[in-house]
């Protein structure tokens, strides 16, 4: 289905039960909503309703040009607008990557609209301000940042040489052809540089201003992941002041939802308490 929200249209896949209560997934980069496909049948089994967005970047109606529309606070006020164009009060919500960073926002921000969180992969940013500042291999593990932050040029390296770079970054997902199922919308004009601007319109002062977040949260980190470590992971628990399960994944890379949709089904279902 199209949303249409605060002057942009979103795509949203639905699914499962329609009397059912409401889970709102935000994917990561440089992926999309179908990185949930694995995970929503077991949703869809506990009698819950899913809904999973295409952000702003990644849905081709949501693509604006300035790097500023690309800060937290936008893809905060998307979530929200979404939920009340889908006339949904409060969800128990999801993400991945990105998508966690704007979900712990989100949580944050707005805690009547969020019934449960699971933040998958990305911590608290608050966390992660933390391990970047005394862990120094957390700080090898972000260097990656400055690149994408380069306007021209990193567009240049991840999708040279029929995007070997993109394709190279996406190799944990699973086999060529479920790399190739995130890698090619990439390389449709405009998609990369709008997914890239979330780096670069983040800001020191937007990841400061999420605050402790309230709700049952769930963290699920992974042991392979190369972009956080064990100290970033560690830190989250601090960050929240509700109920606070963490849930880290043995031999998983960065890419939960594809490597291990299972147990990440198990420990969102966990976390809502099972059936709807």
């Amino acid at each position: 289905m199209r949303v249409d929200a605060r002057g942009l249209t979103f795509e949203v896949r639905a699914g499962g039960p329609p009397d059912g209560e409401a889970v709102l997934l935000l994917h990561g980069f440089p992926q999309h909503s179908g990185e949930w496909d694995d995970v929503v049948p077991a949703l869809h089994a506990a009698g819950l309703r899913t809904y999973a967005l295409d952000q702003r970047g990644y849905s081709p109606g949501a693509r604006p040009e300035a790097v500023s529309a690309y800060a937290i606070p936008e893809l905060v006020a998307d979530v929200v607008a979404v939920l009340d164009l889908l006339g949904l009060d409060a969800v128990h919500l999801v993400g991945h990557d990105w998508g966690a960073a704007v979900a712990w926002a989100v949580a944050a921000g707005h805690p009547g609209r969020v019934r449960t969180l699971t933040a998958v992969s990305v911590p608290h940013p608050a966390a992660m301000a933390h391990a970047l500042r005394t862990d120094t291999q957390q700080k090898a593990r972000s260097s990656y940042m400055a690149l994408f932050r380069m306007p021209g040029k990193a567009e240049r390296v991840l999708l040279a040489l029929n995007a070997t770079a993109l394709r190279k970054m996406l190799g944990g997902v699973g086999d060529a052809s479920r790399v190739d199922r995130y890698a090619a919308p990439m390389r449709e004009p405009g998609a990369l540089t709008a997914a890239l601007n979330w780096y670069r319109a983040m800001s020191g002062s937007d990841l400061a201003g999420v605050g402790p977040v309230g709700v049952p949260t769930t963290y699920v980190w992974s042991d392979r992941d190369v972009a956080i470590g064990r100290a970033a992971a560690d830190a989250c628990a601090a960050n929240v002041t509700g109920d606070y399960r963490f849930v880290p994944l043995t031999g998983v890379t960065h890419w939960i939802p594809d490597a291990a949709p299972g147990p990440l089904a198990e420990a969102i279902l966990a976390r809502v308490g099972g059936t709807a």
